[in-house]
């Protein structure tokens, strides 16, 4: 056998009528002769000393990527193309900021803090977010489900994520795997709703969160239903359904309409107009916003005592904002070929979170609605989203005492409606089922612990059931007997297609997994049954041949007069006919990513139960 591999025969060939064929003949390799002659490893002779010198060491070329990584707006900002560029953005910007203004109110009124804070988290985190960003079209601000998990300021989820950034932790977003990340945010959504009611009615109840919340919350709501506000529902449901309609039209006639129709600023002036008009607050006790202060106040440290109580809900939040941050990114990056860094979106939420909790906001990741209407209507950059933070900054500054008499109702109502897109994630379990019923497990368990016992446990309870379903997929995996289709080189299960046939005294054994630990005594048995046969004749032989021996001796012992213990130093061979013509058998391991040594010892054993039988498909140095 040649020590190289030879191609004998390579042939190619297009017709109307035919398809491309490939031929190749080469030598049979193992694992040794690979190692030995064909392969040789690189040598490294850098010390570690050394690697780590040069990984520290600083030149103005790092220094220049380093700034660049850090702050990614001097990478595109000085190159934008102000002509091509500018008109998209402004009226991008424009459009998403007549969004961003009664989100704002109307998510600081679900955070349980006065509406202006909700007017500042729309504003600074936008600001910074342009300058540390990397996705040139997400919009940042603030977002139904980290409002509700929030209820107070940002300083101590900020740290979490600056840190998480910083040490790379980036990777861990491929661990929210979608079924978990949406079924959570459904479950959000229904506590969102939940909490709404309340304004939607205009009934007073205590506010609940922790095990039970969303039943508890309910059930207050349902206790105080007969004092129902009928003005307040009136209002509130007539904005439902005007946001609803509003809303179908602008995914009807998306293409034909050149910036979505603005229902929710629609919704304020009006609800606005009609409360002032009315003076619902004092004739219909309908409860407004309220006081509105204008200007922005100084900056003030937040309170540091609160640090203790907010550690487990900010490490929750940091998550969930990331995970909606990056797979939001990612779908625009894809969308429009760039690129997004996981690993700086972390730090850009973190300072944007830091450095705003000093003026008064709460945390905040990007928005879906929003991020569409920027991206829809036009956005090339985050000069969008700053212009956007600029129009917040005006009514701030100058008109913000309007919004006072607006009706909370109205607010609510703007709520659910931008949840809609969240019930509709309902539509995944049909489909789950009919393609991967484990990943519809972690829709459920997603759903559910985070209904009943609150979205923090809720999201350590589903993060930690779809690690489980890893190991329950890798200890459990799919094993199979393969056999060749006919005139190609496809290999395929022979239980579960027709033309698949083995190959006379060979048997193909297929797992789809790694052989560890966890699944290593599974693999040996499924090996054991998907090819008895063979496996046992070995067995089955050397005890027939002890039993025909031993009844030889005793045969022959009688003969002879001779009874008791025979010894001697040599015995007659017997030779029996085999039962099997299974020669060989072929682990096919094209699917493992490793085998541990609790693996590779539960190998060596299936081959010292058939000493005689050739088995390859395995490195070498796993078994010797």
């Amino acid at each position: 056998m040649k020590q190289e591999e030879e191609v004998v025969a390579a042939a190619a060939r297009e017709d109307e009528d035919s398809q491309l064929i490939y031929r190749i003949e080469r030598p049979v390799y193992n694992e040794t002769l690979i190692q030995a002659q064909l392969l040789k490893r690189k040598e490294d002779t850098t010390t570690n000393c050394q690697k780590l010198a040069e990984k520290f060491q600083c030149s103005s070329e790092k220094a220049k990527a380093a700034a660049l990584s850090f702050m990614p707006i001097l990478s595109w900002l000085p190159s934008y193309p102000v002509k091509k560029y500018l008109f998209s953005d402004v009226v991008s910007g424009l459009s998403t900021g007549v969004v961003q203004l009664p989100q704002g109110l109307a998510y600081a009124m679900l955070a349980a803090v006065p509406p202006v804070y909700g007017l500042y988290s729309s504003f600074y985190p936008v600001l910074l977010y342009t300058f540390f960003g990397t996705s040139r079209h997400i919009s940042v601000g603030t977002f139904a489900v980290i409002s509700l998990m929030i209820g107070g300021v940002a300083v101590r989820e900020a740290p979490d994520s600056i840190v998480l950034g910083l040490l790379r932790f980036g990777f861990v977003a491929i661990y929210l795997t979608e079924p978990l990340v949406r079924g959570f945010t459904t479950a959000a959504s229904m506590h969102v709703v939940i909490s709404q009611l309340k304004y939607l009615l205009g009934v007073e109840t205590q506010r609940y969160s922790g095990f039970l919340s969303a039943i508890y919350s309910v059930k207050a709501v349902l206790s105080r239903i007969t004092s129902t506000n009928i003005a307040t529902f009136l209002l509130g449901l007539g904005c439902i359904i005007f946001l609803y309609v509003i809303k179908v039209l602008n995914e009807r006639f998306k293409k034909k309409l050149p910036i979505p129709i603005p229902g929710e600023i629609i919704v304020v002036i009006v609800s606005m107009g009609i409360s002032y008009g009315l003076s619902l607050s004092k004739e219909y006790k309908v409860h407004v916003v309220g006081n509105i202060p204008t200007g922005l106040r100084p900056p003030a440290a937040p309170n540091i005592s609160l640090l203790p109580n907010l550690v487990t809900d900010s490490f929750a939040i940091a998550i969930v904002g990331f995970s909606m941050d990056v797979s939001l990114a990612k779908i625009f990056a894809l969308k429009h070929g760039y690129s997004v860094d996981g690993n700086q979106e972390l730090i850009a939420l973190g300072l944007c979170n830091f450095i705003s909790s000093f003026f008064q906001t709460f945390a905040v990741t990007c928005s879906m609605s929003r991020s569409l209407v920027q991206e829809s209507t036009g956005g090339k950059t985050q000069i969008a989203g700053l212009l956007a933070s600029l129009l917040v900054l005006v009514v701030v500054v100058a008109v913000g005492f309007v919004f006072e008499p607006l009706p909370q109702t109205a607010l609510a109502a703007i709520i659910m409606v931008n949840l809609i897109g969240m019930f509709k994630q309902f539509r995944d379990i049909p489909s789950l089922w009919r393609t991967s019923k484990i990943e519809l497990a972690i829709w459920v368990i997603a759903f559910i612990a985070s209904v009943l016992l609150g979205l923090d446990y809720g999201l350590l309870v589903a993060v930690t059931f779809a690690i489980l379903t890893v190991i329950y997929r890798t200890r459990s995996p799919k094993t199979s007997i393969l056999g060749h289709v006919a005139n190609t080189g496809l290999y395929c299960d022979v239980d579960e297609y027709e033309e698949a046939a083995e190959y006379e005294g060979i048997k193909i054994f297929h797992s789809n997994s790694s052989v560890y630990f966890a699944n290593s005594d599974l693999y040996v048995n499924s090996l054991k049954e998907k090819v008895a046969v063979c496996l046992s004749v070995w067995k089955q032989t050397e005890t027939l041949f002890h039993d025909v021996l031993s009844q030889s001796h005793v045969a022959e012992d009688q003969k002879n007069g001779q009874f008791g213990d025979r010894h001697g130093d040599s015995e007659e061979a017997v030779f029996l006919e085999p039962f099997s013509t299974v020669h060989s058998i072929i682990l096919d391991w094209t699917s493992a990513t490793f085998i541990d040594s609790v693996g590779a010892k539960a190998i060596r054993q299936v081959l010292a139960l058939s000493p005689a039988l050739h088995c390859t498909g395995a490195p070498a140095a796993y078994f010797h």
